[in-house]
C-alpha cells in the first residue's frame, strides 16, 4: 500500500494501483515535481498539500493510488512527536469568506486588539475570547441567523440566579423559531421564491430532482397547522415516527409553529421503544408512515406503532394518496387529516403562537446507563444553536445545498433542519436508503455542497464501490458526526471532492450541538478534532479529579464549563443536577458539567475521543448502554449465566464494534459460538435496537471484578484490544 517516502514511489507502483502504463508515467512526473519542490526535511505536509491542492491525485483514481501516495508521504512522520499528519489546510484568501472570517475581519481589531493578524492565525485567540464572553460572541452571531424575536431579550445572558449552572440566556425573549425558519430574510438572503427543499424518491433516480419553494413549504406547514388544532390542546406533545421526507419536515415545523411539542421517535425502534418513549412524553399523537421503502421493499411501520402505543396515529402513505394497512377506529389517514383544515376560510394561512425562548419545542432521547432513555426538552433557543455551530464550524451558507442521511429520532434530524433553515441553506432529502448508487447520485444531481455522513456509512460506500463514476466535486466540505472516523475511509471521502475537508463533530443531545469540532480557518486531520466549538471552554481532568494544564497533551475525562448556550438544564424523567454536575470536579470556581467522554489531546492540539467514561457504548451513532445489551443477552439462553457487553475499536480507528462475552453456568469454556452470537443478535434486534450488530462473542470462565464485586467492563475492553492488536501482527 505504501513505500518508505514519496520518493521510492515508483512507476510499476502507480501501475500496480490501477493506472494505465502511460497514466502512470505522466501522474509520477506529476508526483515527482510537487515532491522535488519541497526537498527539505520534515516537508511532508508541504509535499501533501501540493500534491492534494495541485489536483495530481483525482477524484476518479483507483483509492489504491490515493492510498499509495498519503501513506507514503507520511510514511517518516512521527505522530507522538508531531501530532496527526494534516491533510487539509485553510486558504489565505477564501478563510476571508467564512461566516467566521469575515466576523474576525470586521470586528477582530474590536474584539482581540493589536493580537489580531487574520483569520487563521487569530482563529485560536477567538475561540478561547468566545468561550470567556459568550454573550459577546452570542450577540454577534444571533444576527447572522434568521432569527427573528417578537419580543426582544433584556440582555444575552443573566448568571444572576446561581441554581441555574448554565445562566438563563435571552431572557425575555418571546419568538417562534419554526416562523424563523419559513420567513424571507435580507441576511441571511432568502426570498419566497428560494429553493427550500430539493428532493428525489428512491426508485426514481433518472428523473429530475424535486423542489419546493420557501414560500410552497410555509403554505404547507401552515395547513397542517390548521389541522393539528382541530385535534390537539396548546402545548400537546405529539410524536414524529417516520424517515426523513418532506413531509416529516412539513409536520414538523407546523407542530411547533401552532405551539405544540415535537417528540422524536427514531423509524428503527420496536414497538416497546415507541411505547416507552411515548409514555414518557406523555405525547397525546403520532404522526408515522404506513410501509418504510428501502431498495424496492416494503417493511412495517404502522403496525409497530399500533402495537406500542394506542395514542391516536396520523398515519402518512409511503406511496400514493391511500394508505396501505387498515387503520384503528380512532387513528387517521393523512389525507382524511389534511381535509380537517381544507374547508377552512383561509387553510394556508396561521398566526404562530409566540413563547417564551425558554418554552421546550422538542423532546428528544439519549440513552443513559438504565434502562430508560432520558427525555430531552430543548427549548427554542437549542435550534439556535445547532444552526450557529454548523454556520461556524461547517460554514453553512445561504445558497448551500446541505444533505445528511438522518431521522428525526435523533439528534441530526432536528440539527440539520434548523442548519439549512436559520442560515439560509437548501435542505436536500433523499427518500429511501442512502447505502447505495442512488443516493450519491442525487448527491451528484442536486449540486449539493455540504455532505454529511456517518462513518459505518462512509465505510459501506467505500466498501461496496457503489459511488464509482459519479462527480462529487460540487461539495465544498463534509460533516461527520455521531461515531469515531476510520482514517482510511476518510481519505477515501474527502477524496472523492479533490480532498475537500470533513469537519469532524462531537456532542450530545442535552447540548443541541458539538463541544468539539473541525474548522475551516484551521489544518484538519484525518478522524480528528481541531478545536472546541464556539463559545465553548473545557478541561481535561485526571482519575482524581485535577484538571491538566491548557494546551499539555494528555488523555482524560472532559469537564464542560456550565454556562453553555442552548443546553439542556433539565430532564423529563431524571434529576439533571445528579446526572451533569453531581460528583464532578470544580475550575476556577465552576462546577463542570459532565459529557462522560475520555479525549486525548494531542501534540499539535488535537483531540481524539477515546470512549466513554462510564459503560455507555456508540453503536452506528447510537448511544447505548451495557446494561441494557446485558439485560436482554443474559435471557437469550439458558446455558448463559451472564453476560458482558463492551465495545473495541481497530487500531485504525473507526467506528465501535460490539463484543458479548459470556460466562456459562457449568463453568466451561466450550460453546457453538455462532449460535450464541445468532440468539444473542436476536434478543438485542427484538428488544432493542435492530441496527445493533453483535461483531463477535466470546466464552469466557469469569469476569474481572472490584472488590465490591462491580464488573470491571474496562479490563474486558483492554483485554481485547489486546487480543485483537496481537491477531493483526499475526
Amino acid at each position: 500500500m505504501a513505500r518508505g517516502s514519496v520518493w521510492e514511489i515508483g512507476v510499476e507502483d502507480v501501475e500496480r494501483a490501477g493506472l494505465s502504463p502511460g497514466e502512470a508515467r505522466a501522474f509520477h512526473a506529476a508526483l515527482r515535481r510537487a515532491a522535488d519542490a519541497h526537498l527539505r526535511k520534515g516537508a511532508e505536509a508541504e509535499i501533501w498539500r501540493a500534491v492534494a491542492e495541485g489536483g495530481v491525485l483525482r477524484p476518479d483514481h483507483p483509492h489504491a493510488l490515493h492510498q499509495l501516495v498519503y501513506y507514503s508521504i507520511y510514511a517518516t512522520w512521527d505522530t507522538a512527536t508531531r501530532g496527526p499528519p494534516p491533510y487539509w489546510f485553510p486558504s489565505p484568501i477564501y478563510c476571508k469568506h467564512t461566516n467566521i472570517g469575515r466576523v474576525l475581519e470586521n470586528n477582530g481589531f474590536k474584539l482581540l486588539g493589536s493580537s489580531y493578524r487574520d483569520p487563521i492565525s487569530s482563529f485560536g485567540l477567538f475561540q478561547k475570547f468566545s468561550a470567556n464572553h459568550p454573550e459577546v460572541y452570542w450577540s454577534i452571531v444571533v444576527k447572522e441567523l434568521s432569527v427573528i424575536f417578537h419580543e426582544a431579550p433584556k440582555t444575552i445572558l443573566d448568571t444572576s440566579d446561581k441554581s441555574k449552572h448554565g445562566g438563563n440566556w435571552f431572557p425575555g425573549a418571546v419568538l417562534n423559531i419554526a416562523e424563523c425558519c419559513l420567513l424571507p430574510m435580507h441576511s441571511p438572503k432568502r426570498t419566497d421564491d428560494s429553493v427550500a427543499i430539493v428532493w428525489r424518491n428512491e426508485g426514481s433516480d433518472d428523473s429530475p430532482v424535486n423542489y419546493m419553494s420557501l414560500k410552497e413549504l410555509r403554505n404547507q406547514v401552515m395547513i397542517v397547522a390548521n389541522a393539528l388544532d382541530t385535534m390537539f390542546r396548546k402545548g400537546d406533545a405529539i410524536a414524529i415516527d417516520m424517515p426523513m421526507t418532506c413531509t416529516a419536515v412539513i409536520i414538523y415545523f407546523a407542530i411547533i409553529l401552532a405551539g405544540y411539542v415535537v417528540v422524536s421517535i427514531a423509524d428503527s425502534f420496536t414497538a416497546n421503544e415507541i411505547g416507552t418513549r411515548m409514555k414518557i412524553s406523555k405525547a397525546k399523537g403520532i404522526f408515522t408512515q404506513d410501509f418504510i421503502v428501502r431498495g424496492g421493499r416494503k417493511f412495517p411501520l404502522y403496525g409497530r406503532v399500533r402495537e406500542g402505543t394506542p395514542c391516536k396515529a396520523i398515519v402518512v402513505p409511503v406511496l400514493g394518496n391511500d394508505v396501505g394497512v387498515q387503520l384503528r377506529s380512532h387513528d387517521l389517514s393523512w389525507k382524511d387529516f389534511i381535509s380537517r383544515a381544507a374547508g377552512l376560510p383561509r387553510p394556508y394561512n396561521y398566526s404562530p403562537i409566540y413563547l417564551p425562548a425558554e418554552n421546550v419545542t422538542n423532546i428528544l432521547f439519549s440513552s443513559g446507563t438504565t434502562g430508560d432513555p432520558k427525555a430531552v426538552p430543548w427549548t427554542q433557543l437549542s435550534p439556535i444553536r445547532c444552526a450557529a455551530d454548523s454556520w461556524a464550524h461547517i460554514d453553512v451558507q445561504s445558497g448551500d445545498i446541505c444533505c445528511w442521511p438522518t431521522n428525526l429520532g435523533w439528534v441530526m434530524g432536528p440539527v440539520l433542519l434548523y442548519s439549512c433553515f436559520l442560515t439560509g441553506a437548501t435542505l436536500a432529502l433523499y427518500h429511501g436508503s442512502p447505502l447505495g448508487h442512488g443516493f450519491g447520485k442525487f448527491v451528484q444531481d442536486a449540486a449539493v455542497t455540504i455532505l454529511g455522513t456517518v462513518p459505518s456509512l462512509v465505510k459501506a460506500w467505500k466498501n461496496s464501490k457503489c459511488m464509482d463514476g459519479l462527480d462529487w466535486t460540487k461539495i465544498r466540505a463534509f460533516g461527520s458526526t455521531g461515531e469515531a472516523s476510520d482514517k482510511d475511509d476518510d481519505l477515501w471521502l474527502s477524496s472523492r471532492a479533490s480532498y475537500k475537508p470533513i469537519v469532524e463533530c462531537c456532542g450530545g443531545t442535552e447540548l443541541a450541538s458539538s463541544y468539539i469540532q473541525g474548522s475551516l480557518l484551521q489544518p484538519q486531520a484525518f478522524g480528528a478534532f481541531s478545536t472546541p466549538s464556539m463559545s465553548t471552554g473545557f478541561v481535561i481532568f485526571d482519575e482524581h479529579g485535577i484538571p491538566y494544564p491548557d494546551d499539555q497533551p494528555c488523555v482524560g475525562e472532559v469537564g464542560l464549563f456550565p454556562v453553555y448556550m442552548g443546553a439542556t438544564d433539565r430532564l423529563l424523567n431524571a434529576d439533571h443536577k445528579k446526572v451533569y454536575f453531581d460528583g464532578m470536579p470544580t475550575y476556577k470556581g465552576m462546577n463542570l458539567r459532565r459529557h462522560g467522554d475520555i479525549i486525548q489531546r494531542t501534540i499539535g492540539g488535537y483531540f481524539v475521543v477515546q470512549g466513554r467514561a462510564d459503560d455507555t457504548m456508540n453503536l452506528g451513532g447510537i448511544k447505548t448502554s451495557s446494561v441494557e445489551i446485558e439485560r436482554v443477552c443474559n435471557r437469550a439462553d439458558e446455558s448463559v449465566m451472564e453476560t458482558a457487553a463492551v465495545s473495541v475499536r481497530s487500531s485504525t480507528g473507526g467506528p465501535e464494534k460490539l463484543v458479548v462475552l459470556a460466562v456459562l453456568k457449568d463453568g466451561s469454556t466450550k460453546a457453538d459460538l455462532n449460535l450464541l452470537k445468532m440468539k444473542f443478535q436476536k434478543a438485542i434486534q427484538n428488544n432493542l435496537n435492530p441496527l445493533f450488530k453483535v461483531s463477535f462473542v466470546k466464552v469466557v470462565p469469569e469476569f474481572p471484578r472490584t472488590a465490591s464485586n462491580k464488573l470491571l467492563r474496562r479490563v474486558l475492553r483492554d483485554q481485547l484490544k489486546q487480543e485483537i492488536s496481537s491477531r493483526s501482527k499475526l
